[in-house]
């Protein structure tokens, strides 16, 4: 036999690769014409509504969620997830108390740290990944993830060094599940968000157009605005900056005034009630119709397909207004619509959320102390080009399949994957003392049956017979081969087997 390396693991891979690269790269047009991983997993899933709602309402299905899952039904399941406060979260809470910074008041970060380090933006970008792996409060994790790209701060950025941790917690966590009007505010009055997007430096002299362009065109109504529309909501926001304290202040003096008339909102816009005036702009807007349908499509194509339905899209901007922008019911109408149920397969894993559902598929746990797995982790992202909240852009990162699509980034999924079913790398994790056998308790009696029983405990369904043959060829034997305990060759070859599985087109579906 020969002795299995990373050359021969991605040899035997090539089919899986090709089939991954070809579904990836077609993008949005995969949503009308699934990739066969697609299918098969359609097959498969489509009978099981609940694996279905956990691997897009989760970063990645376990058998413990997938058992308190069925113990609850999708309906009992969504309740208690829409409630995180109900939920203990002891394992993860015990990783958070090591980054004490990921979430802490400005001014505790300036009185832990030197100007502009970096320490606080490290801490809040692994304990994204903390959360994501290991926290019980998956959904409200998700929707932390959705409003975290939607309201975007790039972090590292220039200026928010002090601040940018802080509007993790009050602004997006704080709001996660409550009224997108209140976080709509919330952003707007957080020097987080008015540094990153330069509107300390607005004033009546000066108005600066890029919060308030950006406020209409990402946050809110998107492209229905004019220029005028852009010059008006300058003027008005004028007066929202940041203190000597760094601190969000109201400064009357730097407030234009005058009356406007932005997409239907009207004001008279006086001196003595200029801060009133903006809040009742914003408010405007996270109730405007061109708002709740941006919204709906946007979570449509992150929970649903890259192409959102347009049916499911009317309805939940329905559910949105009628509901006074209160998020929770319109997640709950989309995971219990039937264009939901019928969307198995149209949605690919970003890097994010392969590395995610590897730990959590693999049973990978926290370090016994300190934090080097997620400094690993997070590190790998970088190089992926999606590690937590790393994205210049104010757009945040893009949620369609077509812009992961490329042989290098497929090529570091595998490496990663490799690096953790052999525990090499990060070797802190906490592991199984014998990650075959905790996959698969027991042994079948063939190799080809063992790689079966191994893709459907990691991703619900069989691969195909050629790809099964591939997986296998690295151990040098085929589907038919014998298999006992005693088989030398079982041990090295274990960790290739696994990593394979988890290069399998089906896997990188959510």
């Amino acid at each position: 036999m020969t002795t299995p390396t990373r050359r021969t693991v991605l040899a035997g891979s090539v089919a899986t690769a090709a089939l991954t690269v070809t579904g990836l790269a077609a993008g949005t047009s995969a949503v009308a014409a699934p990739a066969p991983a697609a299918d098969a997993l359609a097959r498969t899933l489509g009978g099981d509504p609940i694996a279905h709602l956990l691997r897009r309402a989760t970063f990645g299905a376990t058998p413990e969620s997938l058992a308190n899952a069925r113990k609850l039904g999708i309906a009992g399941w969504l309740d208690r997830q829409l409630d995180p406060a109900r939920i203990a979260d002891p394992r993860c809470d015990a990783v958070l108390e090591r980054l004490p910074l990921a979430g802490a008041s400005a001014a505790t970060v300036r009185a832990t740290l030197a100007k502009h380090s970096y320490e606080a933006f490290q801490q809040l970008g692994r304990a994204a990944i903390a959360r994501a792996a290991w926290s019980e409060r998956q959904l409200f994790e998700q929707a932390v993830a959705f409003w975290s790209n939607h309201l975007h701060i790039a972090a590292p950025s220039s200026g928010v060094w002090d601040t940018r941790a802080e509007y993790d917690r009050v602004v997006i966590r704080k709001h996660a599940l409550g009224k997108f009007a209140d976080m709509l505010k919330a952003a707007a009055r957080h020097p987080a968000m008015l540094t990153y997007l330069d509107q300390r430096s607005s004033s009546k002299a000066h108005p600066n157009e890029n919060y308030a362009r950006e406020l209409m065109e990402l946050h809110t109504v998107g492209l229905v605005y004019r220029e005028a529309d852009v010059l008006a909501a300058a003027r008005l926001l004028t007066g929202m900056t940041v203190g000597k304290s760094g601190g969000y202040v109201y400064d009357a003096s730097r407030h234009a005034t005058g009356a406007v008339d932005i997409l239907g909102f009207r004001h008279a816009n006086a001196a003595s009630d200029g801060e009133a005036a903006a809040l009742a702009f914003l408010d405007h807007l996270a109730r405007h119709r061109a708002t709740a349908e941006r919204i709906a499509r946007k979570l449509c194509v992150r929970f649903v397909a890259d192409e959102a339905p347009a049916s499911l899209v009317a309805e939940l901007a329905r559910v949105y207004l009628a509901n006074d922008t209160a998020i929770a019911p319109v997640l709950r109408a989309l995971f219990l619509s039937p264009e939901f149920a019928a969307s198995v397969g149209r949605k690919t894993r970003t890097p994010f959320e392969d590395t995610v559902a590897a730990v959590r598929a693999l049973g990978l746990g926290p370090d016994a102390s300190g934090t080097k797995s997620l400094d690993a982790l997070y590190n790998n992202l970088v190089s992926a080009g999606n590690a937590p909240f790393r994205w210049s852009a104010p757009n945040g990162f893009p949620d369609v399949a077509a812009a992961w699509a490329s042989p290098s980034a497929f090529l570091l999924r595998c490496n990663l994957h490799l690096n953790l079913a052999a525990g090499w790398y990060p070797r802190q994790l906490t592991r199984p003392a014998n990650l075959l056998r905790s996959l698969v308790p027991v042994l079948p009696a063939t190799w080809g049956a063992l790689v079966d029983a191994l893709a459907v405990r990691l991703i619900g369904v069989k691969l195909p017979a050629a790809h099964t043959a591939a997986v296998l060829s690295v151990a040098g034997k085929v589907p038919t081969s014998p298999l006992t305990a005693k088989d030398k060759a079982l041990a090295g070859a274990a960790p290739y087997l696994v990593a394979l599985v988890l290069d399998s087109p089906s896997f990188q579906l959510r």
